[in-house]
């Protein structure tokens, strides 16, 4: 897409900070980290979401994830790393490009990538499965 801003950083129209770079994908330290070393993995093709991206493409994208989880941990001696792609602006999402944010913790980084746990009654249960058995093919 001409107009879409991770298109052009993907492409390298635009400069980036690149950690990461192959025929399908570019590695790039986010603008806006969450803490130290945050990268964004970005396809070079446009898919505006886990909806849109092709299961081929999905799956090198989770293989890269991993392989710069390793490398980001050994180089900035992280306590852990958040794995966070959001789709639809109900979840977060406010790139229209598919995108997965890694980014690596540290002890007292003052982050809060976490949600507060609700409790699944049997009743919920019972209907969530009911929806979800409605919709397989």
């Amino acid at each position: 897409m001409s107009d879409c801003i991770f298109c052009k950083l993907a492409n390298g129209e635009i400069p980036t900070a690149t950690l990461y770079e192959d025929d399908d994908f570019r590695v790039i330290l986010d603008a806006g980290p969450a803490t130290k070393g945050h990268c964004l993995i970005l396809p070079k093709e446009h898919y505006a979401d886990l909806y849109e991206i092709p299961d081929e493409l999905l799956q090198k994208a989770a293989v890269l994830a991993k392989k710069m989880t390793v490398k980001l941990t050994k180089a900035f001696h992280c306590d852990g790393l958040n794995v966070v792609q959001n789709n639809k602006p109900a979840a977060g999402q406010t790139v229209f490009h598919f995108h997965i944010h890694l980014i690596p913790r540290y002890i007292d980084d003052k982050q809060h990538i976490l949600w507060k746990p609700g409790e699944l009654t049997a009743e919920a249960r019972d209907e969530i499965l009911a929806a979800y058995a409605a919709v397989l093919d």
